[in-house]
């Protein structure tokens, strides 16, 4: 892991990649998590998170998975979303830096009941399409998911 100083400058200069995770359960509901810190800190957004150097994706997948929600998700268990850009004007190193995601998103289908962490985000909920395309606390990065239609 870099020391904060230096990732500090790798946020200032470069996209960050990560995964992020579209979780529907049995009953066509979507799972979004309040985030905790910057950048979006306070608004509903999928679980997910970055990928490491010199991380494979089948393990950063892994690590995201248990991480984020508490179960080792496999690349067969996902169908690929596609690939997004967000944008951010600040950054969880620091508020006055902006931040800019690639953004690899996969959709998982569960079967059964998450045993979510409480460290990650500070509530969890599950929401209809509907729902949380009218919901103003969604952040419009999540939206963007559902807007291609094959949700």
């Amino acid at each position: 892991m870099l020391e904060l100083s230096t990732f500090k400058i790798v946020v200032q200069n470069t996209p960050l990649i990560s995964i992020d995770f579209i979780i529907e359960n049995s009953k066509g509901e979507y799972l979004l998590g309040k985030r905790v810190n910057a950048p979006a800190c306070g608004v509903w957004f999928t679980l997910g998170g970055r990928i490491l150097k010199d991380e494979k994706m089948e393990n950063a997948i892994k690590r995201l998975s248990k991480k984020e929600f508490n179960l080792e998700v496999t690349q067969e268990m996902l169908k690929f979303h596609g690939i997004f850009e967000h944008f951010y004007d600040d950054s969880f190193v620091d508020e006055n830096i902006s931040t800019h995601y690639i953004v690899m998103a996969y959709k998982i289908k569960l079967t059964h009941e998450l045993e979510l962490p409480t460290n990650e985000h500070s509530e969890y909920n599950y929401f209809s399409k509907e729902e949380l395309m009218e919901n103003s606390y969604v952040h419009e990065h999540v939206k963007d998911y559902f807007k291609q239609g094959n949700i």
